[in-house]
């Protein structure tokens, strides 16, 4: 009787090993597959900060290195489910130490597109990263934001989140001349582009000495490390320069904008000297930008607004007011 009964618990013991073995295989099963870039790129980490909102860490063969990405989905969004969404890209200025987290950061952006059928991209540009591929005197391109964004992250977007190919991208400051860079190289990509305090012409007098300028405060003492010397290797920095490829604007809908520098309501007590100063040259650059497309017959939407400096308040407001043109160019 002991040994039968000993038997039988053998037997109930191996049938529940079995069941919980089928179990964890099919779980597996389940699981979907981490998405992966054409060149390797895939998701090392993906952290949900809320609700919505998606923080992702990319081993990028582009970089050399790892980057992270901020993502919003929209409500209903459900990872592996099949479904797809347009996608709204939000692109960092310069220097700035939030970085991807800039637009969560200092702006109502989760808040705004809370009840808009839009993904919200925001990723990490580096220090001053310029949304582009580095010469580095012919040694490496790398790091190469332009294919961080455009390739890797745009892939893993679509293989692993629900992205589409329905496309708008707005960004501030060095993020306005990425939008506007971006724009020139992957025309067919984006229905439209927002560009708030930019300077789109990094040719003009005087922007290439504060564009290296700014590379020696973030560490980048090498001059021409970018894209060479501005002057003996000119066809790069023009390969580089969307004021010199507005033609390739054509077709995509374009919203420019800038303040005139003056502090206004929307800058707290005792700041915006600097930003006042950095904002009037982008006003300049900005309008000489628009010239060039008005002057090529291409449309162009424009707020120049007084008063207004190179700051967060302004560049929520700006994308509010673009927002009916981003979701149109999305397909919204």
């Amino acid at each position: 009787m002991r040994r039968a009964r000993k038997a039988l618990s053998l037997t109930a013991l191996a049938a529940a090993l079995t069941a919980t073995a089928v179990v964890s295989t099919n779980s597996a099963q389940a699981a979907p597959t981490p998405p992966v870039a054409d060149d390797g790129a895939k998701v090392v980490s993906q952290v949900q900060v809320d609700s919505r909102m998606i923080d992702l860490t990319i081993q990028s063969p582009a970089l050399g290195e790892q980057a992270k990405v901020r993502v919003i989905t929209p409500n209903g969004w459900v990872q592996g489910d099949g479904r797809s969404w347009p996608v709204l890209w939000l692109l960092h200025g310069c220097c700035d130490s939030a970085d991807y987290l800039a637009w969560t950061k200092f702006t109502d952006v989760e808040q705004f597109m809370a009840d808009k059928p839009a993904i919200v991209v925001m990723p990490s540009a580096g220090k001053i990263g310029m949304y582009s591929d580095w010469w580095n005197y012919g040694l490496s391109t790398k790091p190469n934001w332009r294919k961080f964004h455009m390739e890797e992250v745009k892939q893993i977007l679509e293989r692993g989140y629900g992205a589409t190919g329905r496309k708008s991208m707005a960004g501030l400051s060095m993020g306005a001349y990425g939008a506007l860079e971006y724009g020139t190289r992957y025309p067919t990509e984006f229905g439209a582009i927002a560009a708030y305090s930019g300077a789109p012409d990094v040719q003009a007098p005087g922007l290439p000495e504060v564009t290296q300028a700014n590379m020696v405060l973030q560490g980048f003492p090498i001059w021409g490390v970018l894209w060479g010397d501005p002057w003996s290797q000119r066809a790069r920095w023009t390969d580089h320069n969307p004021a010199a490829k507005v033609e390739k604007l054509r077709g995509i809908k374009l919203f420019i904008s800038s303040g005139n520098g003056d502090l206004g309501p929307l800058d707290p007590d005792g700041s915006g000297i600097v930003g006042g100063l950095l904002e009037s040259q982008s006003l300049n650059n900005s309008k000489s930008f628009v010239d060039k497309l008005n002057k090529a017959g291409i449309p162009v939407t424009t707020d120049f607004y007084a008063p207004g400096t190179h700051s967060w308040p302004y560049w929520q407001q700006e994308l509010k007011k673009s927002w009916p043109m981003l979701a149109s160019g999305m397909g919204l």
